[in-house]
């Protein structure tokens, strides 16, 4: 998988928020994938629970967007953007592991309280 298939399902994952549209999520994860966010927290596994985690996400009227171009290594892609939420703003880190079908086979996102602001 190339860094430009990467940075593609980068901006992928942004427009399921534009658009709240639980469709793409489905799309871009593997079945069998895992999402931990933030990184500490308790882990969602499998695309039945990380479709609930972003629904959730959506029905709160989450939006991202990036802060600079993502960084792909190896068969992973690292990027920084800001989610707002109201008036919550999240600056995160997240990282995406794809397995062999190009799909996301891990999403970790670094933040913690030092990272929102409100």
């Amino acid at each position: 998988m190339d860094a430009a298939a990467k940075v593609k399902v980068v901006n992928q994952y942004v427009e399921a928020f534009e658009k709240a549209d639980i469709n793409i999520i489905k799309a871009i994860y593997a079945d069998n994938a895992v999402v931990e966010d933030p990184v500490g927290s308790e882990a969602h596994h499998g695309i039945d629970a990380i479709v609930a985690f972003y629904e959730g996400a959506f029905k709160m009227g989450a939006k991202l967007s990036l802060n600079e171009t993502p960084r792909c290594a190896g068969n992973a892609v690292a990027f920084s953007f800001t989610v707002k939420v109201g008036d919550m703003t999240i600056e995160p880190i997240d990282v995406f592991r794809f397995d062999a079908d190009g799909k996301i086979a891990s999403m970790k996102a670094f933040w913690g309280p030092e990272n929102v602001t409100q």
